[in-house]
């Protein structure tokens, strides 16, 4: 993985705690070792990103779920998408959500990529490392 990559802040909003410990193993086996901020809802993830607590000129990367205790994750993209600082920040939407008309919303929204999480744990440990193996090559702008 080159330096750039390596730099990158991954931020998962993931409610399910087993999912969210399965992506991070599955992407650690892809030989992606980048910092993740793991938050469990979407108020918690909104105050790290337009917040104090987000590390200036720090590229970014969001792994968003869309079904969220608080709020909806198309509120969350909306909201990232709608700030002229985090509209850059590239946002993997991983979620168990198939329906066209989702997908479709969160293209128009502004989302990089849409991901359907398998139901078998095999098949979504796989789909992660693929994931993994992907944001080892991309490259990501910093965050002013």
């Amino acid at each position: 993985m080159n330096a750039a990559a390596q730099a990158v802040t991954i931020v998962m909003v993931e409610d399910d705690e087993g999912h969210a410990r399965l992506i991070e193993k599955n992407l650690k086996r892809a030989g992606v070792f980048n910092e993740v901020k793991h938050f469990l809802n979407g108020t918690a993830a909104l105050d790290f990103l337009v917040g104090d607590g987000r590390p200036e000129n720090r590229p970014l990367l969001v792994l968003l779920d869309l079904n969220l205790p608080d709020m909806s994750g198309f509120d969350i993209l909306a909201k990232l998408k709608g700030d002229p600082q985090l509209r850059p920040v590239p946002v993997i939407v991983l979620t168990t959500t198939d329906d066209e008309r989702e997908i479709r919303r969160c293209y128009e929204l502004g989302c990089s990529v849409y991901i359907t999480k398998p139901v078998n744990y095999e098949t979504f440990a796989q789909a992660v490392r693929q994931l993994g193996l992907f944001l080892a090559v991309i490259q990501v702008p910093p965050t002013p």
